[in-house]
C-alpha cells in the first residue's frame, strides 16, 4: 500500500512538470511513474497504476489531479469545496487511489 501510494504521488509530481499536451495523453501516469526513481516504481507497478487511472479518471481529471501533486493545497480546496463538480472529482480521485491500491498491491 505504502509503495503504491508513493508511486502515485511521485507520478503526479512528475506529471506536473510535463507539457499540458503530454499530461492529457494516454500513459502519462505510467511514464511519470517510471521516471520517478523510486525503488517501488517498477515497470509492472507503473503500468498497473496507469490502468487504474484510466479506469477511474478521464484525461481532463488526470491533468487536474496531476497539478495537485505540485500544489497540494489545491487538493484540499477541491476536497472542501461545496461545488458539486468538485465533489464528483474528489470521489473519482478517491476511487482511483482505492483502485490502484487493490489492483497494484
Amino acid at each position: 500500500m505504502k509503495n503504491v501510494m508513493s508511486a502515485i504521488l511521485c507520478a503526479g509530481l512528475l506529471a506536473t512538470s510535463m507539457p499540458v499536451q503530454a499530461t492529457a495523453g494516454p500513459g502519462v501516469i505510467e511514464r511519470a511513474c517510471k521516471q520517478s526513481n523510486r525503488t517501488a516504481a517498477n515497470p509492472s507497478l507503473c503500468r498497473c497504476i496507469q490502468r487504474a487511472a484510466n479506469r477511474s479518471l478521464n484525461a481532463v481529471e488526470r491533468r487536474k489531479v496531476a497539478k495537485w501533486f505540485g500544489d497540494p493545497h489545491q487538493a484540499q480546496v477541491v476536497r472542501q469545496s461545496d461545488r458539486s463538480s468538485d465533489e464528483r472529482l474528489w470521489l473519482r480521485y478517491k476511487a482511483f487511489g482505492e483502485q490502484a491500491r487493490k489492483s497494484c498491491g
